[in-house]
């Protein structure tokens, strides 16, 4: 399945190849409400049901008890410059259903511990420069005229 072109003789014993095929695969959100044991994906359009399964059960060591995939078409958009059609790609989804005692949880990525500390930093920030700009109103020499027209 892979496009790449190996030379077909090497000198030396043995012949070391590595055959790397074009697969990819990616984890996205669930579109549709499901049960937990069904996990979705993003795949090239290349990639069958059974190259799936033996993808995640041989690198990831995941037990799937079946496959089902769909196309997801391209969006249709109309060009600013010359108002021509443009498609965008079509999108091969994958859900893979694990066994029934196995739920999957889609990992936390941004945590609210961090989260929490930059609103920290932000609100501390933020009124130093509301003092600061407060301080530059106030520092006046010229009585009647406001501070911003100082210069």
């Amino acid at each position: 399945m892979s496009t790449r072109w190996y030379p077909l003789y090497q000198r030396g014993n043995p012949q070391l190849r590595v055959f790397l095929p074009n697969f990819w695969m990616k984890l996205v959100n669930k579109q549709f409400k499901s049960p937990d044991n069904i996990v979705e994906f993003h795949c090239s359009m290349e990639m069958t049901q059974f190259d799936v399964k033996n993808y995640l059960e041989k690198i990831y060591n995941i037990n799937v008890v079946d496959v089902r995939t769909r196309i997801k078409v391209g969006k249709f958009s109309k060009s600013v410059y010359d108002g021509t059609i443009i498609k965008a790609d079509d999108i091969k989804v994958v859900y893979a259903i694990l066994p029934k005692d196995q739920k999957f949880v889609m990992p936390d990525l941004f945590k609210k511990e961090e989260s929490e500390k930059e609103d920290k930093t932000e609100k501390r920030t933020f009124e130093q420069m509301k003092d600061g700009f407060k301080s530059f109103l106030n520092s006046n020499n010229k009585p009647g005229v406001p501070g911003w027209f100082s210069f």
